[in-house]
């Protein structure tokens, strides 16, 4: 059995980022902290929250579902 990496928007959006993944790296994945429009703190991920606040946009985290 496979997994997707699927990022989920707050306005109800999806985008696959990913396929072919086992359980353990999908899990791995979605566990890291640069995942999420909260949480990461990247250089990438700072601008999108930039973007987040300055635009309105909506918030979004990396989830993994069976392919």
């Amino acid at each position: 059995m496979t997994y997707k990496i699927v990022r989920f928007s707050f306005d109800g959006s999806k985008r696959t980022m990913f396929r072919g993944m086992s359980l353990a790296d999908a899990q791995a994945h979605c566990d890291d902290p640069q995942t999420s429009s909260s949480t990461c703190t990247t250089p990438g991920g700072k601008r999108t929250k930039a973007m987040i606040a300055r635009h309105n946009r909506n918030p979004w985290f990396h989830g993994f579902t069976e392919e």
